[in-house]
Parts: structure tokens; sequence; C-alpha cells
């Protein structure tokens, strides 16, 4: 490549980065004390991945998916999740026609960029594996016939916490197809009330034009995002650092399921995006402390007799953190 040509490249790069930070603004006027979150979810943007968010009822998590759609030029489609939902409604199915005596596909929601599954545990495991297949391999299959998915493709789910009567747990396989899990957790005061504050100077949170929200990016500056984070270099005792955690938690007493090494592949993916959008050409090891919990947490299954010591995801990962050594 030329000098003008990396200049440009440089540029082009920079450029994507402002669009994506101006996203994180953009949300930040419909929904308060929520940085950490939209943040994962951008970073799930730039790595192609997909973001699931839990948390009480009305904490926005639905409306922070709304927002971030609003900011992106990108279309989104909505399903509601429920008990009697079925896998044709998501994926699409056969429709006959009586006027050719023949059978035509039916396009489903999740023929769009940006999905939002919402409440995706208030359905049965019959549904939820529905999405199994358009997760991991970004296509649908009817019938046998394989349909591509459009680009870029990213599902957004909210959950609520598993404990709330109603809800399925999500299977290992599909919580694992999942780059990130987001807490989504119960502002502080001072956020309680600008929320309050936001609603009594008369905030719509079904009218986010009128709250100001703005298209600031769109498909062609998440390209370019996504091209910059896989230039973004990460040195071999880093990459190790990443393989140490991983195998620690195989190890943890606590766990009876540790880190697969696709866990350890996108904690490296989170790790780079997250430099890049820190205005960084290279990660270091407190990029990949930051991104290891949402990156890992739905990763690991707790054993029962840790559970009822009041162990956590988290807490174990904070135990392995603590002590798998950092590279200098």
């Amino acid at each position: 490549m030329t000098d003008s040509g990396a200049t440009s490249a440089g540029t082009d790069s920079s450029a994507s980065r402002d669009s994506l930070t101006r996203v994180r603004h953009e949300v930040a006027k419909a929904v308060v004390g929520q940085d950490a979150v939209v943040t994962g979810l951008v970073i799930a943007l730039l790595c192609r991945g997909h973001v699931l968010l839990e948390g009480v009822p009305g904490v926005a998590k639905t409306l922070l998916v709304r927002t971030l759609s609003a900011a992106l030029d990108v279309e989104t489609k909505r399903v509601q999740f429920t008990p009697d939902l079925m896998p044709g409604d998501v994926t699409g199915s056969l429709v006959y026609d009586a006027r050719t005596s023949e059978f035509s596909f039916a396009p489903g929601p999740v023929f769009t960029n940006l999905l939002l599954a919402d409440e995706i545990n208030r359905t049965p495991p019959k549904t939820q594996s529905a999405l199994l297949e358009a997760m991991e391999e970004r296509q649908v299959s009817v019938d046998g016939v394989p349909r591509p998915l459009p680009d870029p493709f990213i599902v957004a789910a909210t959950q609520n916490p598993v404990e709330y009567e109603g809800t399925y747990p999500l299977p290992e396989a599909q919580l694992d197809r999942f780059l990130l899990k987001l807490t989504v957790g119960v502002p502080g005061r001072d956020d309680e009330i600008a929320v309050l504050r936001k609603h009594a100077d008369g905030f719509d949170p079904r009218d986010l034009a009128g709250a100001g929200v703005t298209v600031v990016a769109g498909p062609a500056d998440l390209a370019t995002g996504q091209k910059a984070v896989g230039e973004v270099q990460i040195g071999a005792d880093v990459v190790g650092y990443v393989v140490d955690i991983c195998r620690a938690t195989r190890s943890s007493p606590s766990l009876q399921l540790g880190v697969s090494p696709r866990g350890a592949t996108a904690l490296l993916a989170t790790s780079r995006a997250w430099a890049w959008l820190s205005g960084r050409e290279y990660v270091t090891p407190d990029d990949v402390k930051a991104l290891a919990r949402p990156t890992l947490r739905h990763r690991i299954m707790l054993r029962p007799e840790a559970e009822l010591e009041g162990v956590t995801p988290d807490s174990v990962l904070e135990t392995v953190l603590a002590t798998v050594p950092v590279p200098r």
C-alpha cells in the first residue's frame, strides 16, 4: 500500500471510530447510566457478534436496543418471545399458494440486520433453538434449502433473570453463541433522578426522534470498523494471557464447565475491538481484563455446591483474573 493509501485507510478508520462513538452518545440521550452496556453493544457490532442483555423488568433493556437501532442506519425487526411462539414465526416458513399450486418461502423477522429478540427466555427451548443456525451460520434452512441472512446480521436478545417465574433457561449451546452477556442493572440514585427528570420534562420512550436521537452511523462505518479491528495487533504474550485465563477456568474447583476454545477466541476478538475503540492499534492486558467478565460469564457453569455457597460466575472470574500472572 502506498503512503497515500495508508493515510486514506487511517482516515477512514478514524472517521468510523468517531461515528460509532457518536452512536454511544445518541443512545445516552434516551438511556441514562448504562454506558458500559452501550459500549458492549458497539463492541458486538464491531465483532459481528450477538449480545444477551440480562436484567430485571423495567431497566430499559428493550429501550437500549431500540435506541441503538435508531442511531444506526440498519434494518431492525423485533420479535416478542412468548410461550406459544413457534420456530417458523422466527425463521419463516413455506406457504402454499393456491393460485400456482406451489409452496413459496415467506421470510420471518430473522431476515434483518438487527434482530431484537425480546424476553428470549420466555419461550420454550424448541423456539429458542430456532435461532441457533441463524446466529452461527448466518443462514436459515427451511425444507433443506439454506437461505443466507443479510449482512450485517446481529441478534440483541433480552432476558429476565432465570429465577423469575415463567422463564426457560437458555441451553449452553445457545448461550455460547452470544459474544457478550451484559448485565443491565438498576441505575444508581443520581442516574435514577436523571431518568425521572427526563420523564418530567416530557421524554416519551416511544418517540426517540422527539428525544433527539438521530442516525449517526451506517453499514459502511461498521464495515470499516470491523476491518480496522481485524488489523489491531496482539502480541504473543497477550495471546498467552487470554489462553491462561480460559484454561484457569477449566481447573476452577467452583466450576463444572470452564471456558471453551470458542470462548478464548471471543475474548481475543472483544479485546481487539475495545483497543480500537480506545484509539490504539494494539491490545494490552488491561483490555483483556476489561472484557473478560462480559465475554466469559455465560460460558462457564457453576457446581451446585458452589451456587449454594453464593458463588457467582463473576466472582469466579474475579478470582481467576487475580491469580493468572499478567504479562509485563
